[in-house]
Formats: C-alpha cells, sequence, structure tokens
C-alpha cells in the first residue's frame, strides 16, 4: 500500500469534514504521524510461523499415537511381527514344495 496516497486520502476526508469539539486538538496529526511506524505485512514471516505450528501440532499428534501404541493392552498379543512377516513370506514357498 501506498503510504502517500493514503496520507493524502485521509487529509483530503478530515478537511472535508468540520473539525468536532469532542476532537482533541491535532488528534488527526497524531494518527498520521503513527502511519510510518507501522511495518509492511511479511507474507513468509506469516507462513514460516504457520508452518512451525503446523510442525508443533504434528509432533504432539505423533507422540500421542506413539503412546497410545505402547499403552494400548488390545496391541500387546505377544506376537513377534518379524516372525509372521517370515511365515507369510515362505507361505508360497512351503506350497511349491508340497506340489512336487
Amino acid at each position: 500500500m501506498n503510504v502517500n496516497a493514503l496520507q493524502r486520502k485521509l487529509i483530503a476526508v478530515a478537511r472535508a469534514n468540520k473539525p468536532d469539539d469532542r476532537v482533541p486538538y491535532a488528534f488527526e496529526k497524531r494518527i498520521i504521524a503513527l502511519i510510518p511506524t507501522t511495518a509492511p505485512m511479511d507474507g513468509l514471516a506469516m507462513w514460516v510461523r504457520g508452518l512451525w505450528q503446523a510442525a508443533a501440532s504434528c509432533a504432539v499428534i505423533a507422540l500421542l499415537c506413539g503412546a497410545w501404541a505402547f499403552f494400548n493392552p488390545a496391541g500387546n498379543s505377544g506376537d513377534d511381527l518379524s516372525q509372521n512377516f517370515e511365515t507369510t513370506l515362505l507361505a508360497s514357498v512351503d506350497q511349491g514344495d508340497q506340489a512336487q
């Protein structure tokens, strides 16, 4: 946004309206003096902040899922995943040996 154009528009609107007794003296000058002190929005900073918040929430979800998997009594049936995997892979080999 062009600050100079904004300042011109604000001054034009202020000059078009008659001053009111309730408005403090030099109020518009104080407001216009504050306009250049505000920093413009940085789009990259907004993306970075959003991505860090997403990373934090993903880490929390991963920790909760890990804790649930570790402390879940139904999941601890004593089965060994490596033995089940090996049995599944070798099942076709065993069936091939029996056919001969």
